[in-house]
């Protein structure tokens, strides 16, 4: 598969160590580290016609990415 954008190691370059250390030390981050990778992997496919859907569920999920990343970012400065 051909480079996926919005990864989280991409849209925080600068966390990524910090994000490793949360992925071990806080189940809670790693479960939605989790959930936004294998969400940001089927959006990447919906784009790139791998798995077509409609206009509406991709706007979904999109915006489910979005609650996803602004969650994961929280607990990013909180730490």
């Amino acid at each position: 598969m051909s480079h996926v954008p919005h990864e989280l190691a991409e849209e925080f370059p600068d966390k990524v160590a910090k994000m490793h250390d949360l992925k071990m030390s806080n189940a809670h981050f790693a479960k939605l580290s989790e959930q936004y990778h294998v969400l940001n992997r089927e959006i990447h496919r919906i784009e790139t016609g791998i798995e077509p859907t409609s206009d509406v569920h991709e706007t979904e999920l999109r915006k489910k990415r979005v609650v996803l990343k602004d969650e994961i970012a929280a607990i990013i400065s909180a730490n």
